[in-house]
């Protein structure tokens, strides 16, 4: 269910999601998710020794240098299984509703990619491409959120990774293409309608986070950094830290209150029914 693509390099260029997909609108200082300069050092140093060059290699066992852990490790195992424990709720929920869950990858890649969707750049954050139905995450962007925005915890990454997969389940359930048509006829109408999709991915979240209470996955503290994470990423929050005015026409993702509220009426009902943002008065 992970695509790794670290290290690999996205090619030029980039792109900007627009209402081509879903994700989050925080713009990631570039350089970000690259290897430290001292990992850099190591790796190097590793690569020598093992060639001879420091009297390493095959003349004996070495005794030196070991090659440092990538801190980005620990943290994709538990993307994978946030990913995993997603996916498998969706299926039993979809089977309980009479239908089949396609179970697709997150891919995680470094700087910027190629997607379905054209090249993206971490700048976008994390998202999600329709047209290959899969979520895209830089491990960077967590760093983000914790200390630019505020939310940290394990959990916070956790909300973010089922919103993202909450795009997917729109498209499976016909969502998503209704809504782009939609935003093609009345273009007029189109950020409310984006904000009403992203508060349902919120919502599905929060459906989610109810299935992980249930299997008795969350700690003392999970739902408040779900809770500060949703409220980190809401529009009204993420202008005024830009110094900018708050203007609510502009908004394709919600507010931080509605962000939520969203979220907690996924999990208070654990029912993605309780998920209709679309009739509802948000």
């Amino acid at each position: 269910m992970i695509e790794d693509r670290r290290g690999q390099g996205g090619g030029l260029g980039g792109f900007r999601l627009g209402r081509s997909g879903g994700g989050f609108p925080i713009p990631l200082p570039r350089g970000k998710g690259g290897l430290s300069g001292i990992v850099i050092v190591i790796i190097i140093a590793v690569v020598l020794w093992q060639s001879g060059v420091f009297g390493g290699g095959d003349g004996g066992p070495a005794s030196g240098l070991q090659g440092a852990p990538d801190p980005n490790d620990s943290l994709a195992d538990f993307v994978g299984f946030v990913v995993e424990d997603v996916q498998s709720e969706w299926q039993r929920l979809f089977r309980e509703d009479g239908r089949e869950y396609q179970v697709t990858k997150l891919v995680l890649f470094d700087g910027s990619t190629q997607t379905g969707c054209g090249f993206a750049s971490s700048d976008v954050g994390p998202f999600y491409c329709p047209a290959d139905r899969k979520v895209y995450i830089d491990l960077a962007f967590f760093r983000e959120l914790n200390h630019r925005f505020g939310a940290p915890g394990d959990f916070a990454q956790a909300y973010v990774i089922a919103h993202e997969f909450g795009h997917h389940v729109q498209t499976l359930m016909g969502t998503e293409p209704r809504v782009r048509e939609e935003q093609q006829r009345h273009p007029n109408e189109a950020n409310e309608l984006s904000v009403r999709m992203e508060l349902q991915a919120d919502c599905y979240a929060g459906v989610w986070a109810n299935t992980a209470y249930e299997e008795n996955l969350l700690e003392t503290g999970d739902l408040q950094e779900g809770l500060d994470a949703a409220a980190a990423v809401g529009d009204d929050r993420i202008q005024r830290s830009a110094g900018q005015r708050v203007d609510r026409e502009s908004w394709t993702h919600g507010s931080s209150q509605q962000r939520m509220q969203w979220f907690t009426e996924g999990y208070e009902s654990g029912d993605p029914g309780a998920c209709d943002t679309f009739s509802a008065s948000i």
